[in-house]
């Protein structure tokens, strides 16, 4: 898109051409190729590096994104968070109604009494039936007590070392209800846990209220980690090639549409999407500051491309003339100019590299559409020289 300035520029090019021509009826051939000669701005070749930078459009996502929910079914009675809120790893995020548990944990914790003191009565039984047994193998040694005496006094023993470890059996079982009803009450404690080295996020989202009943599984809250985001921007075959993992990339946002943030690209997908046919393309962007949301669209700056010693000229001085693309030189001892043929490379806003049969000198960036090869100029700006003026 033409500017302003350039417009103007061009203008008085034009007006400054014209009256060149125009004076050019009564003088002297020499004072003739003065005057004919044609007004032109330009610019030196440079020589340095330049990048082929590509820009795909994108969005944010969260490094990290789940949902909270309650293990067990119950009635919520208070949540202790809202979305914005950081919440430290296992935190409580929301409380239910707990006495149905509570009352399920008292009746196991007197079922595990009831058994402990049968286990008790069950090893006092074995003792017994241990003192009984030697009693009658003693008297049975003498002759006193008959083998039956001795069979039934074996049995009873045996009868009770059973019932001792069926009690154990008993009391194990009645201890695994307790803990089994401790772990079901704390359920209703719901704590945000994660694995990872972040040890806080924020709350993105709530569904429910207070006073809501749930069933289990239900999501309650949407918990996010934004300290590290991930870009996410997709790629045609053609642009596939030229990006690798670890690749830095320029990330811009129009909500800090003057501020650059980096990050580098962590995973490419190895197959292309059947629908569009591109391949999706993950970039780490880390977010200590926090200033970068989920769901941010953003343009991604790639560079695809280097050169670090290339010639380089404005892009505005390429011309196409008979299917060939060139530019025109500026011959400083003659003030004419010669066409040179170009071979365009990298593209970096609007500086081009170029090959050609040329290393150095002056090329015309504005007014080289009234010239043609040897035609004679005189040079009313310097881009080049302006540019560093600029600068200074």
């Amino acid at each position: 898109m033409l500017t302003t300035k350039m417009i103007q520029k061009r203008t008085t090019l034009l007006l400054l051409a014209i009256a060149a021509l125009a004076g050019c009826g009564d003088s002297s051939r020499d004072d003739r190729a003065a005057r004919t000669a044609v007004p032109v701005e330009v610019a030196v070749i440079e020589r340095g590096s330049i990048r082929a930078i590509r820009t795909f459009s994108g969005a944010l996502e969260a490094s990290a994104s789940f949902a909270i929910s309650p293990k067990v079914a119950g009635r919520i009675e208070r949540v202790l968070v809202d979305i914005g809120d950081s919440v430290q790893l296992g935190a409580v995020v929301a409380e239910m109604d707990a006495a149905e548990f509570e009352q399920e944990l008292a009746q196991a914790e007197a079922d595990l009494l009831v058994e402990q003191a049968n286990l008790v009565e069950a090893s006092s039984a074995l003792e017994i039936a241990e003192r009984a047994l030697a009693r009658t193998t003693t008297l049975s040694q003498r002759g006193v007590a008959s083998d039956a005496e001795l069979d039934e006094a074996k049995s009873l023993l045996l009868a009770r070392a059973s019932s001792v470890e069926v009690y154990k059996a008993r009391v194990n079982r009645t201890q695994a209800a307790v803990e089994s009803a401790k772990i079901r009450l704390d359920y209703t404690k719901v704590k945000a846990l994660w694995s990872g080295d972040s040890s806080a996020r924020l709350v993105a989202e709530r569904y429910i209220d207070e006073g809501q009943t749930v069933a289990a599984n239900t999501p309650l809250l949407r918990i996010v980690d934004v300290k590290l985001l991930s870009g996410v921007f997709f790629v045609t075959e053609k642009d596939y090639p030229n990006l690798s993992i670890g690749q830095t990339v320029d990330i811009y946002t129009d909500a800090y549409s003057s501020k650059k943030f980096q990050g580098r690209i962590a995973r490419i997908a190895p197959v292309f999407q059947e629908n569009s046919r591109q391949a999706r393309v993950e970039i780490e962007v880390p977010n200590a500051a926090n200033e970068l949301k989920p769901g941010m669209f953003i343009r991604a700056n790639v560079e695809v491309a280097r050169v670090d010693d290339a010639l380089i000229i404005p892009a505005v001085s390429i011309l196409t003339r008979d299917d060939e693309q060139g530019i025109f030189l500026v011959d400083p001892a003659t003030s004419r100019v010669a066409w040179r043929p170009v071979v365009i490379g990298i593209r970096e806003g609007d500086r081009v590299q170029v090959t050609g049969d040329f290393s150095t000198g002056q090329v015309v960036t504005l007014g080289q559409h009234l010239i043609d090869d040897e035609s004679q100029v005189t040079i009313v700006s310097n881009n080049s020289a302006e540019a560093a003026t600029s600068i200074e």
